[in-house]
């Protein structure tokens, strides 16, 4: 993307009579004086600078103590030309309107392409979520998301998203989000960036527009969560409840809710994940869809199979099965075609896995292998499953057997929670390393990227 020249900036050296090199070892000087020893600008960096190239945290403070200083006057960092220092819990927040919502959503894009450290260092923090939750179910309808900007949006523009979502999403599942999300990222800066805030809608159009920016947003989130960075998966899925929010889509919302339920289970924050999961029941009984009112029963099953709770694991999927066999999946939308009875399986062999029921693990696991061809990653999930099960069972030999299916596959995907569901394959192998079953699979996987 061509960037800009930062003429504010050229000026601002000219008049301060610096020389780039100059300016350069000046910086470098106060660096190491203020705690941050090490840097190593020069005047090729300045060029760059000039050029449009935004510098690094903490150049632009640094810059604006030397202008300062020189100057004999105060200096902000919008005076040298760049923009404002982005606060470090950019996307954390359910924001109350839709204007603060744009502009927070797509801050969060433009840092992300960055690869702005403060996201990249990002952790999961509860609290984000369960205020997000909160004003998701307190909110009011929005009021109109509309915007007079020079570009006029059409529903071919939103179908773009739509489509796009649709592709990225089939080589995430069948690749891995590690070869994908950075196009996503620079999509949704590029593309969708200019049509949120530069686009003119009205009421009916901006409802699309959003909810379809809510989709990519989601999946931009959970391709993050594949990958293990939480924190910053947790802050696209907030952003993404935001835009469901201004679509008024009760369903989107409660589909998002479930996914946050799904990640902090990952996480072992099993009480936060209740919480999430109850949030997406209601959003999926306001919108009338069976499907993802399973979805969401059987993530609270799963979260109490996590804190032990075996009870009312039995009555949460029950719940699940219920609302599963009234469904109607033609008059549903299309983004829960991934919900099938192999889904379903697969999160039942999930929660007895955690509780230990080895000989349900396995009736559930295999039955989730009758599943469509297209998630690769998530026959993984279930082929290492269906090993733990048989673990649980005593069926070492054929566990192994299992596990080699599932750590061929694991090898081939560019995901972080693939190689985490190998480790912990290779954990509860460990007690039996020295049988022969054990010893072979070790062998056959020598060879493997896993």
């Amino acid at each position: 993307m061509r960037r800009e020249p930062n003429r504010l900036l050229r000026q601002l050296i000219a008049e301060a009579g610096f020389s780039h090199k100059g300016l350069a070892r000046r910086l470098n000087d106060l660096g190491a004086a203020r705690g941050a020893p090490g840097l190593k600008y020069d005047h090729s960096s300045v060029l760059r600078w000039i050029g449009g190239q935004r510098p690094r945290d903490p150049v632009p403070g640094l810059l604006t103590e030397i202008f300062a200083l020189r100057l004999g006057r105060p200096v902000t960092v919008g005076d040298l030309g760049l923009p404002t220092a982005t606060p470090h819990d950019l996307g954390q927040e359910f924001t109350h309107t839709w204007q603060e919502g744009v502009a927070t959503v797509t801050a969060l894009w433009r840092a992300d392409v960055e690869r702005r450290r403060f996201l990249i260092d990002s952790t999961f923090a509860i609290g984000a979520g369960s205020v997000g939750a909160v004003r998701w179910l307190t909110s009011p309808p929005e009021g109109r998301p509309s915007a007079l900007g020079a570009r006029r949006v059409g529903m071919a523009d939103v179908a773009a998203i739509h489509e796009v979502t649709r592709s990225f999403g089939e080589l995430d599942n069948r690749f891995g989000s590690g070869h994908v999300r950075s196009s996503v990222v620079r999509y949704l800066d590029t593309a969708v960036t200019p049509l949120l805030k530069d686009g003119s809608y009205g009421d009916a159009t901006g409802r699309r527009l959003a909810a379809a920016a809510a989709e990519l947003t989601r999946l931009a989130g959970w391709m993050a969560y594949d990958q293990e960075q939480h924190g910053l998966a947790q802050r696209y899925l907030i952003q993404a409840l935001r835009l469901a929010r201004g679509a008024d889509d009760h369903a989107l919302g409660g589909e998002i809710l479930a996914g946050m339920a799904h990640q902090a289970i990952y996480l072992g924050r099993h009480a936060h994940a209740l919480d999430l999961a109850r949030t997406a029941q209601l959003s999926a009984r306001r919108a009338g869809v069976a499907t993802l009112l399973a979805s969401s029963h059987v993530l609270e099953a799963h979260a109490h199979a996590g804190l032990g709770d075996g009870r009312a694991c039995g009555g949460a999927l029950h719940e699940a099965e219920r609302a599963f066999d009234v469904r109607e999946p033609t008059g549903e939308p299309s983004w829960l075609g991934y919900f099938d009875e192999a889904y379903l399986s697969a999160k039942f062999a999930h929660c007895f896995r955690d509780l230990g029921e080895g000989e349900r693990t396995v009736r559930q696991a295999r039955r989730s292998l009758d599943m469509d061809g297209r998630f690769v990653r998530g026959r993984m999930f279930n082929l290492s499953l269906l090993a733990a099960g048989l673990l649980q069972c005593g069926e070492l030999e054929e566990a192994c057997s299992v596990a080699f299916g599932a750590m061929t596959l694991g090898s081939e995907l560019k995901s972080a929670r693939s190689r985490s569901y190998m480790t912990d394959l290779r954990r509860r192998l460990k007690p039996y390393e020295n049988e022969a079953p054990v010893r072979a699979l070790k062998e056959r996987t020598r060879a493997l990227a896993v």
